[in-house]
């Protein structure tokens, strides 16, 4: 290949370049910037002899097309094919100079007008001009909708005909893309949270839209088909017993009640779901799909369909088909016997707030007394005990033109409540000894014993939430398995979750092997068991997850309507200059910067300054409060902190 001519006019990488030493295997050539660059003859192409100048070549703006399209329509007529020489002849001068070559190329490049190589040239027909130039058309167009749409989201605005270019800034908010455009337009961070904080910032989204159920491939809605009727079975009438259906003001499923028959036995009736749902029914595998019940402040996603709760929620009927237990507990509060049978109960549904003054009279009085004989049995067996703040949080979302009422109550703990959940403990450890007697395949719950030398610190800690919290998190993780080992955050020997059916999926699976083990259908091998374990656990952390993001968001939407707001808050723990604070009256724990003083079980005084939605998080002016702790010692922070 013969030397390209020095000076001369070559292509590279699509920006015009100066040949300053030519050479047979190298050349050294002239970019644009005046650098100079050494490169291979076939890296370049040849399109003018010189002399020539790239950077004012490569300054020339839009190349006219008024001639060009002439000699275009000639060589159309003629239907010749030329090369780039030729071409710059045709249009500009023969001889052409390095600029008239370099504004043909360009317009080749450009592809409306001409197609084809340096070497041969064709005209486009008018009807490919007219399509190229609709299309470049179209295009900036396009482009300056763009421009306007960035511009007018930077200044906080956007209109109804941004929807899909902010479709995709939702998808990022959801967590179901990765990239965004439009943020990167922005200038922000491509990430969750930047997208949630735009979609507010421009009033697209307000504080009803959650991105968090999405985030955790949540449903957003209940189930709806048909559930079919019972089957027609033998059940146990126990119409007779007094059972009683205790829960929260305005619960929608009760699955549970309790009863104590002449013998002084507890009985706890559940409702009896693996009749309606069997191994591998529809109602079983969409169970299995959602793994829960989503409790929501706006609401519950349910678990099952709701015509199932209205054949088999307890009290919804009279009489209610349930499966009852029946447990046997001596003066140490120790179970001595359990039996399970398919029963008919007649159910009162009574609040925690109305049972709690019918305690100390019968029937009530006689399960209290039973359950505190086995609540002090797991005390001494080292259970956990714990009284850790709970909030009830209610959101009214049905007038979309007025903001959410949203009502937060702290939970009060009454002995009806301690009642309720000690029975269904019994009930759970009952059905765990009743499946292990008989050598059932079941989803046993356990949880080793906690490291001794975590327990000894968290005996340090001052009395109260700070203590409750230490002595929480020494705990280990628990774990269902199908093997019956001790819980010891329970204090009991083994157990195993099976109250809930209506709303727990392995509490579902533990009925469907009871009710198999009483020939009432099919039970699964211990392999089958694992395999139902394991989908209830995969997307168990989605729903505890979800549940707590949805409940985060409404209580700091609570705190933004509030902008006054001020509380008590206790600072549980303290890693450096990091402090975890508690707001009791809103079950609500928020890291904060702290004084090298301060220490847990201080108490404050907390004032809200800010929210941020979209990151969950707030700012918090704190102020000590200064009362003696359990421990002597008066709260050490200034008297002060910006947190």
């Amino acid at each position: 290949m013969a030397n390209l001519p020095k000076d001369g006019l070559v292509l590279y990488k699509g920006r015009p370049a100066r040949v300053k030493e030519p050479g047979a295997d190298r050349l050294v050539i002239e970019l644009v910037d005046g650098s100079t660059q050494k490169v291979r003859p076939k890296d370049v192409a040849l399109l003018h002899k010189g002399p020539c100048d790239p950077a004012r070549l490569a300054a020339i703006g839009d190349v006219s097309t008024e001639d060009a399209d002439a000699v275009r329509q000639l060589l159309a007529a003629e239907g010749e094919a030329v090369d780039l020489q030729d071409l710059a002849g045709l249009i500009h001068a023969d001889p052409p100079t390095s600029e008239h070559v370099w504004r043909s190329w360009r317009l080749l490049d450009e592809g409306v007008l001409f197609e084809g190589s340096i070497e041969t040239i064709q005209a486009r027909t008018d009807e490919q001009v007219a399509e190229s130039n609709r299309q470049a058309h179209e295009a900036a167009a396009q482009s300056e909708a763009w421009a306007q749409f960035v511009e007018r989201v930077r200044c906080g605005e956007c209109e109804a005909e941004d929807a899909d270019h902010l479709r995709e800034v939702e998808r990022m908010a959801e967590e179901t893309t990765s990239r965004s455009r439009v943020l990167r337009a922005l200038g922000r961070s491509e990430s969750p949270e930047a997208a949630h904080a735009l979609l507010l910032d421009i009033g697209w989204w307000d504080e009803r839209r959650i991105p968090h159920l999405k985030r955790h491939d949540l449903p957003t809605q209940s189930p709806e088909f048909d559930v079919g009727t019972l089957p027609d079975e033998p059940r146990t009438d126990l119409t007779h017993l007094p059972a009683f259906a205790i829960d929260d003001e305005g619960n929608t499923d009760p699955d549970d009640a309790v009863s104590i028959d002449a013998d002084g036995a507890l009985w706890v009736h559940v409702a009896d779901v693996a009749a309606l749902a069997p191994i591998d029914s529809a109602l079983d595998m969409e169970a299995r799909g959602r793994g829960a019940t989503l409790y929501l402040p706006t609401g519950p996603v349910t678990m099952l369909p709701p015509a199932v709760v209205e054949q088999l929620g307890l009290g919804l009927k009279d009489p209610s088909p349930a499966l009852s237990f029946r447990l046997e507990i001596d003066e140490d509060g120790l179970i001595s016997d359990v039996s399970v049978m398919p029963s008919w109960v007649r159910v009162e549904r009574l609040s925690y707030q109305d049972a709690d003054p019918r305690l100390q009279t019968p029937p009530l009085a006689g399960i209290h007394q039973i359950t505190q004989r086995a609540h002090e049995r797991r005390l001494r067996a080292g259970a956990l005990d714990l009284k850790w703040p709970e909030a009830r949080i209610r959101v009214d979302e049905h007038d979309q033109e007025d903001a959410p009422v949203i009502d937060i109550q702290p939970l009060t703990w009454l002995q009806s409540r301690d009642m309720v959940a000690e029975a269904m403990i019994l009930a759970g450890e009952g059905a765990a000894r009743f499946a292990a007697e008989r050598e059932i395949p079941f989803p046993f719950s356990s949880q080793p014993t906690p490291d001794p030398e975590a327990v000894a610190m968290a005996a340090t800690q001052p009395d109260g939430p700070a203590s409750d919290f230490s002595r929480r998190r020494c705990q280990r993780p628990g774990r269902v398995s199908g093997t019956p080992d001790p819980h010891a955050g329970l204090g009991v020997e083994m157990y195993a979750r099976a109250t809930s059916p209506l709303r727990r999926y392995l509490d579902l699976v533990a009925h469907q092997q009871l009710r198999g083990a009483l020939g009432r259908g099919q039970t699964m091998d211990p392999a089958t068991v694992v395999e139902r374990v394991g989908a209830a656990e995969a997307v168990a952390g989605g729903v505890r997850g979800g549940e707590a993001d949805a409940r985060r968001h409404w209580t700091l939407v609570y705190l933004q309507q509030r902008p006054e707001w001020e509380g008590t808050a206790v600072v549980v723990d303290v890693r450096g200059r990091r402090g975890l604070l508690l707001l009791p009256d809103l079950a609500l724990e928020t890291s904060v910067s702290v004084s090298g003083s301060t220490r847990p079980g201080d108490t404050f005084t907390a004032r809200l300054q800010s929210v941020d939605l979209a990151r969950q998080n707030l700012s918090l002016q704190l102020h000590p409060v200064p009362l003696e702790d359990h421990s002597g010692r008066s709260s050490g922070a200034p008297a002060s902190s910006q947190f």
